[in-house]
């Protein structure tokens, strides 16, 4: 995937790829924790930096729901949707919601391009709705 995307291939951003697929929507604390455990003498900012080339490259794909940190994900070139429940802040994909990519037709695009849209549904997962209702 590295070469794929003409980025050198070394272990920090071996391990930090590794992370995002192994761990969905981890925040970077998250990814730089779970890189230590492979590279115990990765820095912060290394981890930092790889994120930031991943995303450019298109290898990762970062959202940053309101009110959260930013999150990295590994599934990539499908203009998907997220749910985030607000109790526990869990986050779960959702499929387009209407028609393909940018996946909702606009009224009036005011003159604009769109080639993606991000939406972001919010509400109680199964586990918090539960828990509220005991």
């Amino acid at each position: 995937m590295l070469r794929a995307a003409d980025l050198r291939v070394t272990r920090p951003r071996v391990a930090v790829l590794d992370a995002v697929h192994a761990h969905p929507h981890a925040d970077t604390d998250s990814i730089y924790m779970a890189v230590c455990d492979s590279l115990p003498d990765v820095s912060r900012q290394a981890v930092y930096d790889v994120l930031r080339a991943l995303t450019t490259a298109g290898l990762v794909r970062r959202i940053q729901p309101s009110g959260s940190a930013a999150r990295y994900e590994a599934r990539v070139g499908d203009n998907h949707h997220h749910m985030v429940c607000r109790s526990c802040g869990t986050i779960v994909d959702v499929d387009c919601a209407v028609g393909e990519a940018p996946c909702l037709k606009e009224l009036d695009s005011q003159g604009f391009s769109i080639d993606e849209a991000e939406v972001i549904y919010w509400g109680l997962c199964q586990d918090c709705s539960t828990a509220r209702s005991s």
